[in-house]
């Protein structure tokens, strides 16, 4: 009988070491891969902010405004970006919780009229070969130039301007709702630019 107790404890007291030790050994190697997480996401923006802004000269991250929206579970974030200190665009963050497989977010550059300069996608989850062609430059070309304030975003099968993706209604849906965030923040933003500036 008494082997039998030892053996059980013995067996409770190497899980237990085992357990310990595994917790520090991924404690640790999370946070070795803090800093590299972070500095990927970072250049991801970096990244993107180049693709969807006019030529600008500042350093847009330097100065982002995050805000709280209740359409979104994420802040939505603002970059302002500058050529010879004057404003020539604006890019936001934001995103849509209606994408066939949950989130879809995307930056969204403006140009100071309104007028869509280009947009980057940041995170989504759609599906391969349909959502996932919201990537495209087929699907994004139809947005670049455009002004929300007269482009409907909306599908057209929804009495909007936008031509869906082929079998993924759902997922440009998302697209169009969180371009249209975008923009209604960025309209929030100039109003509240210029009665500072008033």
């Amino acid at each position: 009988m008494s082997k039998k107790e030892s053996t059980f404890i013995n067996m409770v007291v190497s899980l237990l070491v085992i357990t310990i030790i595994s917790g520090f050994l991924l404690g640790y190697v999370n946070d070795l891969t803090i800093k590299p997480k972070a500095k990927a996401r970072l250049q991801k923006k970096v990244d993107a902010l180049k693709i969807v802004l006019p030529e600008f000269d500042n350093n847009p991250v330097e100065n982002i405004k995050k805000i709280k929206s209740e359409k979104s579970k994420d802040s939505i974030e603002i970059y302002t970006a500058y050529l010879n200190k004057s404003i020539v665009g604006t890019a936001i963050t934001s995103s849509s919780e209606k994408g066939f497989n949950g989130l879809v977010k995307l930056m969204v550059g403006f140009k100071l009229n309104g007028n869509i300069q280009n947009i980057q996608i940041l995170d989504q989850k759609e599906t391969p070969g349909l959502g996932t062609k919201m990537k495209g430059d087929n699907f994004i070309k139809q947005f670049r130039g455009k002004n929300p304030s007269i482009y409907k975003l909306k599908v057209k099968k929804d009495g909007g301007d936008i031509d869906a993706l082929t079998g993924a209604t759902i997922s440009s849906r998302a697209f169009a709702e969180s371009v249209q965030l975008a923009y209604d923040e960025f309209v929030k933003t100039k109003k509240s630019t210029k009665t500072t500036e008033n």
